[in-house]
């Protein structure tokens, strides 16, 4: 189904005499700016969603705290049955109780951060990843790196941390000389960039997969010739299709994100295991 809606972005424009179709591109992640044009600080729609979503996620939070009540109501809930998940189906699943009690809220906040500039790509009128960018997926990536390497040193010393990550047990002194080089690329390189890779890759491509099916399905019902217009019929039901997927992709990609932090920190603390 991808591969037959990635196509129409080559054949609608011949479906009428003028090209009013317009493909989604790469230009969609790099908007002009609209504040402090040409310097770091620059904004631009991009940053607004981001904004927009960080934002919704304080105000939200804040307000189920303010408003816990003993008998809770259905917003109450959902909000304490996702804390809970990330507690005792991430943190303490896979660190243990006392260490999972103490990494619960880091981990709890990657979780609904992820989640939520991730599901900015379905909301109207934002229609876009906080995510689909990479730099913002680095970001959360480098935060967990430095968690992971600042933990691991603490409990096991510079030259014991290097040595359990560079070196591992029971292997002939020789294979260190192709397995150490592998060893460092790994822990210091491939880590990071799979949690970046991993988080933006997947939102930029629902995000193109959603802008051709929408763009494709307004013109087909507005500018296509002829019998083409039942198209937009399809590209439609594929758009819907992908809106689902996309939601359930945003809460994914935050549930991974988020175990993969415990699985690292893990690693840092008991890297025996």
């Amino acid at each position: 189904m991808e591969t037959a809606l990635s196509s129409l972005a080559t054949i609608l424009p011949l479906a009428a005499d003028d090209s009013e179709f317009h493909a989604p591109s790469l230009a969609d992640f790099f908007p002009p700016a609209v504040l402090f044009e040409g310097t770091p600080f620059e904004i631009n729609r991009i940053m607004i969603v981001r904004f927009i979503a960080t934002a919704a996620l304080i105000i939200i939070i804040t307000l189920a705290a303010k408003r816990a009540k003993l008998v809770p109501g259905r917003g109450q809930v959902i909000i304490e049955m996702v804390v809970n998940f990330a507690r005792k189906g991430i943190a303490e699943e896979i660190l243990g109780e006392k260490l999972g009690r103490k990494y619960a809220p880091i981990i709890t906040t990657i979780l609904f951060s992820v989640f939520f500039l991730n599901i900015t790509g379905v909301v109207p009128f934002l229609n876009i990843a906080g995510t689909s960018v990479i730099g913002l997926p680095l970001i959360f990536a480098l935060w967990v790196f430095a968690l992971y390497l600042i933990d691991a040193v603490r409990a096991l010393g510079v030259g014991g941390f290097l040595k359990g990550q560079l070196f591992p047990p029971g292997v002939p002194k020789f294979v260190y000389i192709v397995l150490t080089p592998v060893e460092f690329l790994q822990v210091f390189l491939l880590r990071p960039a799979t949690l970046t890779i991993r988080l933006f890759a997947n939102m930029m491509a629902g995000h193109l997969l959603l802008a051709l099916c929408f763009s494709a399905t307004s013109f087909l019902f507005l500018h296509a010739a002829g019998g083409l217009k039942v198209l937009g019929v399809v590209t439609f039901a594929g758009g819907v299709a992908f809106f689902l997927l996309e939601v359930f992709v945003a809460a994914l990609q935050a549930y991974v994100f988020a175990i993969l932090t415990a699985v690292y920190l893990q690693m840092a603390i008991e890297p025996d295991h």
